[in-house]
């Protein structure tokens, strides 16, 4: 049998949902569940090769990627959202769209992400039954809990490190981390200043995913930077 297009799968709830699959069997679309482990990447602020950018981290092996942009307007923001999705389901690669439920319901995207300003994750669950939807936890064991009882599929913790497009964010430790892959049913993110020099250790502490935005947006060669952090997770994970 021939494959005509392998994608990703995810786990919400007891139900196991898929995107582009074509021709398999459904005892095999039955048997995947999204346990994604690698590279998360989180576009810029108003990068104006934004679509460049983002196929450059996904070349060098980016699992995820989040699209988040406040410093645009609405039509804009979509438009740019749309081009990355188009793009992400040609690679095979999930799109989160940070913040904005409305606009990953009237795109079809893949996922959402949530933040403590945002609306509530039991809200957005019911409203996307089927969609990743991403919980930031910042150093809050039991949020992350919270949002796992609520619908999370995946939970994220940090700062870590200083962060340059979040200098004011709260500081996670690693130890959180292994709490964390130890007691949570979901994938566990890390987030916050992290480049090549300091994944290691979050790998090590259980990072599922490691969120990274200036550590390869930032580089001079962005497949590089991505590539560099992505072989972290084979020595390490």
């Amino acid at each position: 049998m021939v494959l005509s297009y392998l994608g990703y799968f995810y786990n919400t709830g007891s139900c196991v949902h898929w995107r582009f699959i074509l021709g398999l069997p459904p005892k095999f679309i039955e048997s995947m569940a999204f346990h994604p482990h690698g590279l998360y990447a989180l576009t810029p602020d108003d990068c104006s090769s934004l679509a460049d950018a983002v196929e450059a981290t996904i070349a060098g092996g980016a699992r995820m990627i989040q699209y988040r942009d406040k410093t645009v307007g609405t039509t804009e923001r979509e438009a740019r959202a749309k081009a990355l999705l188009a793009l992400c389901r040609s690679r095979g690669i999930p799109l989160i769209i940070n913040d904005d439920l409305d606009l990953v319901l009237a795109l079809g995207a893949d996922g959402v992400h949530l933040g403590e300003d945002d609306c509530s994750i039991a809200e957005a669950r019911e409203r996307f039954p089927s969609g990743l939807i991403g919980a930031s936890c910042y150093n809050d064991f039991e949020r992350a809990q919270a949002a796992i009882r609520s619908g999370a599929s995946y939970v994220a913790f940090g700062s870590f490190y200083a962060s340059p497009t979040r200098p004011d964010a709260v500081t996670a430790q690693p130890d959180l981390l292994m709490r964390a892959r130890r007691e949570l049913s979901v994938p566990v993110c890390a987030i916050g200043g992290i480049n090549v020099d300091n994944a290691a250790p979050l790998i090590q502490s259980g990072a599922d995913l490691l969120a990274v935005c200036s550590g390869i947006f930032a580089q001079p060669d962005i497949t590089s930077a991505t590539q560099a952090i992505a072989r972290q997770f084979q020595e390490n994970g």
